[in-house]
């Protein structure tokens, strides 16, 4: 999962700790009690990482106009998932399981494994 950036991988890690933390809950018979928390912790945390990403764009120069307009998209699906938990809408667990898990194999793995080397060969690891 490493990307080579140790504030991205730390952040990341966090992001593993909230998968998880859904499917004990759901192994548990008890993914409707932590979905709340692990939703709050989600819409938290993107848009924390995704602003420290970010910033090492833009002082690095690398080009993300697509990049950031992906995180756009996550942080938009995390707080609808977020609102609709909060209204009272069940059967969101496996639903939010699916969106990090996709996020980590899609996202982490497939568009932040991008700026890996450019962020490295200009000082960032």
């Amino acid at each position: 999962m490493s990307v080579g950036v140790k504030a991205c991988d730390d952040d990341h890690k966090q992001l593993i700790d909230t998968l998880n933390r859904l499917y004990e809950g759901m192994k548990k018979g008890q993914g409707k009690d932590v979905l709340g928390k692990v939703l709050d912790d989600m819409v938290k945390y993107t848009k924390v990482h995704f602003a420290r990403e970010e910033e090492l764009f833009d002082r690095t120069g690398f080009p993300a106009a697509d990049h950031k307009r992906e995180h756009r998209e996550l942080v938009t699906k995390a707080e609808t998932l977020q609102r609709r938990q909060k209204s009272g809408e069940s059967a969101l667990s496996i639903e939010t399981l699916d969106f990090l898990r996709d996020w980590l194999t899609i996202h982490i793995q497939g568009t932040d494994k991008k700026y890996s080397s450019y962020l490295n060969e200009h000082g960032v690891r």
